[in-house]
Order: C-alpha cells, then sequence, then structure tokens
C-alpha cells in the first residue's frame, strides 16, 4: 500500500490545471491565475492541529507571500461546508478548496492522495508565473511543514538559473 497512489507531477513540467469549488460559492480553475506565483498547499483534514497550525502560519505570514507575488490555495478532501465553517472560524484570507468530489481527484493528479485514508498528504507545490511546477515537497503524516521552506523556495524562484 503505497501513500501516493498516483504518480506526483515533475518538476519543470506544466503544474495539472484543476477547478475546485471554493467556500464562497464559487469555483477556481488553476490555469486563470497564470501571471502570478501560486502555491498549491494539500491538507489531510479541516479542524485538526497540525492542520490548522499550518494553515494559520500561512495566513500569518499572508504579506510576506503576497509581497512574493505568491497566492495560495489550500486544498483538502473535506466538504465545502466544513472548510466554509473552518475558515468563518480562523479567517485564513486565502483560498481553501475542497477536492471532496470526485473524492480527492485532484490530490491524485499531484500524486498525493492516500486511498486507503482517504484523504490528502502534506504536499505543497510552487507555480511559477508560466504555470510550471518549480518547487515541491510532501510530508509524511504528523510532520508540518515548516513556513521556512516556502520562503526558500519562493527566493529560489528569483535567483538567476544557471
Amino acid at each position: 500500500m503505497s501513500i501516493k497512489d498516483g504518480a506526483a507531477p515533475v518538476l519543470g513540467d506544466t503544474a495539472p490545471d484543476f477547478v475546485l469549488p471554493n467556500v464562497h460559492g464559487g469555483k477556481v480553475r488553476l490555469s486563470e491565475l497564470r501571471g502570478g506565483r501560486v502555491l498549491v498547499v494539500f491538507y489531510p483534514f479541516a479542524f485538526t492541529g497540525i492542520c490548522s497550525n499550518e494553515l494559520v502560519t500561512l495566513r500569518d505570514n499572508r504579506a510576506k507571500l503576497e509581497s512574493a507575488g505568491v497566492q495560495v490555495l489550500a486544498v483538502s478532501c473535506d466538504p465545502v461546508p466544513a472548510l466554509k465553517t473552518w475558515d468563518e472560524d480562523l479567517k485564513f484570507g486565502f483560498e481553501l478548496l475542497s477536492d471532496f468530489w470526485p473524492h480527492g481527484a485532484v490530490a491524485q493528479e499531484y500524486g498525493v492522495f492516500d486511498s486507503d485514508a482517504g484523504r490528502a498528504q502534506r504536499g505543497s507545490f510552487l507555480i511559477d508565473e508560466s504555470g510550471v511546477l518549480r518547487w515541491s515537497v510532501v510530508n509524511e503524516p504528523g510532520r508540518e511543514r515548516p513556513f521556512d521552506g516556502y520562503m526558500s523556495a519562493i527566493s529560489n524562484l528569483d535567483s538567476p538559473q544557471i
């Protein structure tokens, strides 16, 4: 039994496009965000300790991300009503997207769906202005992603490529 049931996208390839519902009754299409940087953050479940800590850290550092031109899309397999309640409680200020149905389809495209548990793993994907995947990390259950890893990856986008 593999934690990752699908193959993760390869760095340097165009990130898999998706359309997912948000907590405001709308839909977000990744490809419509081209021209800006996007950090897609998959997490297992709303209302859980590590997931709350990670997303609150992103919320509290939103100004740093925005000044680097990065928009956060946080994705879980929770249904929209649960995400809406969680967002009303913690006021994240970025998009919470539901990959509830078809269950985990986007997480599968990104290689972070755990079909045994019915949830996404902790996977993060940094996509550049052209829609190309430039950085990713997937952590095992129970391991929080440190915020400085995001900032390091973002600053590497600004460094000249050799």
